[in-house]
C-alpha cells in the first residue's frame, strides 16, 4: 500500500512538472517579437489641419512633398507625399531643372493617410519662422545603450513601413521621425522597446 501511494505521489509530482514546464515554454514561445506592437498599430489620421516642412517636387506629371531625406542633385529626388491643389503661383524661389520645379516650403492642410490637400498659401521656407516645440526628453538622458539604440533602428523601419523618415541615436534617446503620428507609435515603442528609450517625432503637426 505504500509503495503504492509514493508510486502516484511521484507519478503525479512528474504530471505537474511537466505541465509546468510546458506552459513556460509556451509562455516563452508566445512572446511577442520586438517591434510588433508598432508593426500591429496604425495612428489615426488627422482630423484637422496639420503643417508641414519640407521639399515639393513637381515634375509636371505629380507634385509630392518630401519629408525625409532629399538627395542633392538637380533636380533632387526624394520620396513624398502627394499634393493635391498644390500651384507655384506666387512662388518666387522655386529652380527648375530637367523639366522638374522645386522648392521648400512650409505647407498648410489636410492629411488623409494617401494625400495632403493645400488649404493655405505655401511659405518659403527661408520666411518661414516655426514655434519651437517642447523638449520631449524634460532634459534628460535616454535609458537606451549602444546597443539598444541599434537593435531599435534595425527594427523600426521595418515596423512602420511607408511612414518612416529616418531615425538616430542621441544621450541615450533614439530619435524615430515617422510622417504622422497622434501618440500611437509613441505608446506602441515604449510597450515594444521599455519607456525612457524612443522618441516618435512627428513631421506633420497639427494646427487645430
Amino acid at each position: 500500500m505504500t509503495l503504492r501511494r509514493s508510486a502516484a505521489v511521484l507519478l503525479a509530482g512528474a504530471t505537474l512538472l511537466l505541465t509546468s514546464c510546458a506552459a513556460a515554454a509556451d509562455a516563452g514561445g508566445s512572446a511577442a517579437p520586438p517591434g510588433a506592437a508598432l508593426a500591429a498599430l496604425t495612428p489615426e489620421n488627422p482630423t484637422g489641419e496639420v503643417l508641414a516642412q519640407g521639399t515639393v517636387l513637381d515634375d509636371e506629371t505629380t507634385a509630392k512633398l518630401c519629408l525625409g531625406a532629399v538627395a542633392e542633385s538637380a533636380p533632387p529626388q526624394c520620396s513624398g507625399i502627394p499634393l493635391v491643389g498644390w500651384s507655384w503661383e506666387g512662388l518666387t524661389d522655386a529652380a527648375t531643372a530637367g523639366g522638374t520645379t522645386w522648392g521648400t516650403y512650409a505647407v498648410r492642410g489636410v492629411y488623409d493617410g494617401e494625400s495632403f490637400t493645400v488649404r493655405d498659401t505655401p511659405v518659403p521656407l527661408a520666411l518661414f519662422d516655426p514655434i519651437a516645440l517642447p523638449d520631449p526628453t524634460g532634459g534628460k538622458a535616454g535609458a537606451a545603450s549602444a546597443q539598444d539604440a541599434a537593435t531599435i533602428q534595425s527594427i523600426v523601419p521595418n515596423a512602420l513601413g511607408s511612414g518612416y523618415l529616418g531615425s538616430y541615436e542621441q544621450d541615450g534617446w533614439v530619435y524615430v521621425d515617422v510622417i504622422w503620428d497622434d501618440g500611437t507609435w509613441q505608446r506602441a515603442a515604449n510597450e515594444d522597446f521599455g519607456p525612457g528609450k524612443v522618441i516618435i517625432r512627428s513631421a506633420l503637426r497639427s494646427v487645430d
